[in-house]
């Protein structure tokens, strides 16, 4: 799997990361411009130079929120533990490119980041995804 079949598509809206990723973004564009300087394939190039005004853009539109909201409140870059269907989860609600389920790195346009923004903790939410009871939230 290259880089580009992992790119995401451009989405509508604030682009919000995380110190961290925006860190992220910064070394995913010095790594491309470097392979560039040294790439003669041209098929490589090309992908290349389009993985490059991925990043680049998204270095442009990138909203650092260095804090989460208010202590106890579900907001973007919280930790969260909750409970649902049974077992426990726990994850921080980051960015889109930051975003790496199985690292606990979930974006805040995901469904379960959604249904939970702006609740607290011993909040239980209905929603789509089913019962959410927010047992700890670190900001």
């Amino acid at each position: 799997l290259s880089l580009h079949d992992a790119l995401p598509i451009l989405d509508d809206g604030p682009n919000l990361v995380t110190p961290e990723g925006l860190t992220q973004i910064e070394g995913h564009v010095a790594r491309i411009e470097e392979a560039l300087k040294s790439e003669n394939n041209p098929l490589l190039r090309e992908t290349l130079a389009r993985d490059l005004r991925y990043w680049v853009h998204q270095r442009s539109t990138a909203e650092v929120v260095a804090r989460a909201g208010e202590d106890g409140i579900v907001a973007f870059g919280s930790r969260v533990t909750v409970s649902r269907k049974g077992r426990e989860q726990s994850f921080r609600i980051v960015g889109v490119d930051e975003a790496a389920p199985p690292r606990g790195l979930i974006s805040f346009r995901s469904p379960l980041a959604v249904a939970i923004l702006g609740s607290q903790e011993a909040d239980t939410i209905g929603s789509p995804l089913g019962e959410i009871a927010i047992l700890k939230v670190e900001n």
